[in-house]
This record gives C-alpha cells, structure tokens and sequence, in this order.
C-alpha cells in the first residue's frame, strides 16, 4: 500500500525555489568573506545543506535571505576554525596580482595597508565595504542581506569610503 503524499503546507518555502533565488547572493557574500571562488561553492552547498535541516526554524522575523547569509557566516567561521591558514587563500592572491616583484611588494603593502584600516572601521561599515567591494553586490542586496534599508548600505557605504580615505590620506601624510 502506497503512504499518501504528504500535502505541502501553503506557508512552507520549496527549497528548490528558496535555492535558486537566493543561492547566487549567498555565494557573493560567501566570496567576500573569504575571495575564494572554491571555498565559496563549498560553503554555499553546506549553507543550503544546513538550510534544508533547520528550514523548521525559520520563523519569517527576517528575510529568508537574511537568514541564509547568517547561516553561510556561521559555516564560514566553522570553516575558519578547522582551517586557520588556508593555502587556498594565498594562491588565490598570488593569482589574482602577479605584476612584477617591485609591483607585487608595492602592492601587497598597500592592501596590507588597506586591510587593516579596513579592520579598523565599526562592524556594519566594514562588511558593507567588503560586500560592495569584493561582491559587486548592489546596495538593495547588501541591505537585505544586513536586515537594513537600501538607503541605510548606500549612506553606510559611502561614510565608510570617506572615513577610509581620509585614514589613507594620514598614512600617505606619514610616509612622506
């Protein structure tokens, strides 16, 4: 005898559905996080993974696409725990700048400069640079993934630009 199937509630999202209108975000954001195009699809995968295993839990206060991207950064910082050091990481810079050596060391500094003043800003400012600046992602989509406006990324974003040049303009004042 056949078990009936199961009706599908009206309210329950279809992952399926879920995946493909969200799982482009959440790899962007992935891969500002750690600029690896691997480490992103593998953690897209364990995202939506885990997704699929608490979907029970989502209780809709939030965007489902803000719930999915709390769920990547959870994986991402599972995923920093078992690798501190990732080799991937490295090549993947090496890959992305090989000018000359002078060029290489010239430009290694100034990231490295870059970098940390951008560790330096407050939390919501630094991940809407990073979103912005390594995702390409637009300001509508930073501001779902954050649970803010679209206006609020853009102010953010462009506050936080400011407050950065002016840090880079007092270091370039320094070295002079």
């Amino acid at each position: 005898m056949q078990s009936p199937k199961k009706k599908k509630n009206a309210q329950t999202p279809d992952m399926a559905e879920i995946y493909r209108a969200h799982a482009r975000a959440v790899y962007r954001y992935l891969l500002s996080l750690c600029h690896s195009a691997s480490i992103a699809e593998e953690l897209t995968q364990e995202t939506f993974y885990q997704a699929v295993r608490c979907l029970n839990r989502y209780d809709e206060t939030c965007k489902i696409t803000t719930w999915l991207c709390a769920i990547a950064k959870n994986q991402w910082m599972i995923y920093l725990k078992k690798h501190p050091a990732t080799l991937e990481y490295a090549e993947h810079i090496l890959e992305r700048y090989s000018p000359s050596t002078e060029d290489t060391v010239i430009s290694r500094q100034n990231r490295l400069e870059i970098l940390k003043l951008l560790h330096t800003l407050p939390e919501p400012v630094r991940e809407v640079l990073y979103l912005r600046l390594s995702s390409d992602l637009s300001f509508r989509e930073i501001g779902e993934i954050l649970n803010h406006s679209e206006n609020w990324a853009r102010v953010t974003y462009f506050r936080g630009k400011e407050t950065l040049l002016k840090k880079l303009k007092k270091i370039g004042d320094c070295h002079e």
